[in-house]
């Protein structure tokens, strides 16, 4: 029996070394997952770092080569160009999380002087019909998410049909226009003779007459 309890007490003892074993197991994994991801930023910005240092020798170079500069000049340059870079490559976390605060805080301001849902969708609005082309003619109220708007215009509105013309125009038309226009000429003469003779009278009359009549359409 004592040995059974031995075994037995062997077995806990087991167990309880596993747990602490996966215990440090998933510490040593986080910690393992995190140095990959600041391995996997650093060496971005050392590649950002790399290619404006490499920039900036170039122009260096091609300064002293191409264009006389002197030397100390062009060492100048560089060093700029090392400050220059190692400042932009320390500030971008920074200007990373400064971004991130102000958009956060620009969002919660807007959401509270526009508590709209989904970019200002009314999801649970509804819709009046106006099958027959029905509209409105006084301040109409209709169901909005979170509350209850208001139509309507500043001023009376004319609501006039709209009809097109027998030369394509389509526009509002007077009243009454829709009916043709009807001249009757009377013309009385002594005999056929002098119905020729008054044929150009005639026809300016009747020009003159017809162009009034479309006047006043």
């Amino acid at each position: 029996m004592s040995d059974f309890d031995a075994f037995e007490a062997g077995l806990e003892g087991l167990e309880t070394s596993l747990e602490g074993a996966a215990s440090v197991t998933a510490v040593f994994d986080a910690e393992l997952n995190r140095m990959r991801d600041s391995m996997l930023y650093t060496g971005r910005e050392v590649g950002g770092m790399s290619v404006r240092l490499g920039s900036g020798l170039r122009k260096a170079f091609d300064g002293v080569v191409f264009d006389g500069m002197k030397l100390s000049d062009a060492l100048r340059d560089v060093a700029k160009s090392m400050a220059d870079a190692a400042y932009s490559t320390a500030m971008k976390p920074v200007q990373n999380a400064l971004g991130g605060a102000l958009a956060n805080g620009m969002n919660s301001l807007m959401s509270g002087v526009l508590p709209f849902a989904d970019g200002g969708a009314f999801a649970q609005g509804r819709v009046m019909p106006f099958a027959k082309g029905g509209i409105f003619t006084n301040p109409t109220t209709f169901p909005m998410r979170g509350g209850v708007g208001l139509m309507g215009e500043a001023g009376p509105e004319a609501i006039m049909p709209l009809s097109r013309g027998a030369d394509g125009r389509l526009g509002v038309r007077a009243s009454g226009s829709s009916q043709p226009a009807q001249i009757v000429m009377n013309i009385s003469t002594p005999d056929a003779e002098s119905f020729r003779r008054s044929r150009a009278q005639i026809a300016s009359e009747m020009s003159r007459a017809l162009k009034r009549g479309s006047r006043n359409l």
